[in-house]
């Protein structure tokens, strides 16, 4: 179930969505791997939790290696990890110089097969939050009897 709370849109620089209000999702928990690792050993598999929590701490590792070596990473049914860059533009190709240009690297990943946008709006419940706390990055286990 995706909660979600509502917001108004406060930036006076966009006039077109300044003061309408939007959803956005909230999370009450984020799982780590070990979390998942004990999730995926409760769906009736042969392998321990610490079996998968090796397997998946070496997917990590393994994935981490592929990507700094320039490859992209593809996880059937989940998304294609790759590297992009923050760069600052130069007034000509000579002028362009890594050390200056490039300010940052980043993490991608792109949704593909089972977990593509279309096939998550199949699927998704929607209900909003009941109870709003100061904080919107901290969602409520409060739901409203409103599913969408």
């Amino acid at each position: 179930m995706i909660r979600f709370m509502k917001f108004q849109n406060k930036n006076e620089k966009n006039p077109t969505a300044f003061g309408k209000w939007y959803a956005r999702a909230v999370c009450d928990e984020t799982v780590d791997i070990k979390g998942l690792a004990a999730h995926m050993a409760s769906h009736n598999t042969p392998y321990s939790t610490g079996a998968i929590h090796g397997m998946l701490k070496d997917m990590v590792n393994c994935t981490k290696e592929l990507l700094l070596d320039g490859k992209n990473v593809k996880i059937d049914d989940l998304a294609i990890f790759s590297v992009g860059l923050h760069t600052t533009g130069a007034p000509t190709a000579d002028d362009f110089n890594a050390n200056t240009n490039i300010t940052g690297v980043r993490l991608r990943a792109r949704a593909t097969g089972n977990l593509t946008p279309t096939t998550l709006k199949l699927d998704v419940k929607i209900k909003e939050l009941t109870e709003y706390e100061a904080s919107e990055n901290k969602g409520s286990d409060s739901e409203s009897p409103d599913e969408i």
